[in-house]
């Protein structure tokens, strides 16, 4: 889009009009009123980039390698009790390491976009399972439970239906 504002600058210099710089550009006419008049203001310089839009962001290149490097030390180096990073954790350690403060619930986006980071969850299972106790459960229990709801279900609606009918004779 600069080199377009840059285009119509040297075409205003060469005397073209307003109405065919915008045909050439194919850009509407009130955009090149405007390029002219920032143009007659400032020069060529006038029309440069704005520069990035939005806020700055809150942390350096330098301070989300250095948060990077904490991370990857792992929770339990930096006060915590278990080797799971959660968003509050996270956030306490940025804090600690920058002194810029997140709030948790924006930290996953820090994560995700900056540090290139994903959601995991824990590779292990409670020590306390016992998966052939889970196992016998699912074919013995489950459908003795799934069955007793279904019967439960049809026996007392059809035995309600019924008495409502007689109750209504």
């Amino acid at each position: 889009m600069e080199r377009r504002r840059k285009r119509a600058a040297r075409m205003f210099q060469r005397g073209v009009t307003q109405a065919d710089v915008a045909r050439e550009l194919e850009v509407s006419r009130q955009s090149v009123s405007r390029w002219y008049a920032e143009w007659r203001a400032g020069g060529t310089k006038a029309l440069k980039a704005a520069g990035r839009a939005g806020r700055m962001p809150r942390l350096t290149a330098t301070q989300l390698r250095q948060v990077n490097q904490a991370l990857r030390q792992g929770p339990r180096v930096h006060g915590f009790a278990t080797d799971l990073w959660t968003l509050d954790r996270v956030a306490t350690v940025i804090e600690a390491e920058t002194g810029v403060r997140y709030h948790p619930g924006h930290v996953w986006k820090l994560l995700r976009d900056k540090l290139g980071w994903s959601r995991q969850r824990p590779a292990r299972r409670a020590v306390e399972r016992d998966d052939e106790a889970i196992a016998r459960w699912v074919a013995e229990e489950w459908p003795r439970i799934k069955r007793g709801r279904a019967d439960a279900g049809r026996g007392s609606s059809s035995r309600t239906n019924r008495e409502s009918r007689s109750s209504r004779r």
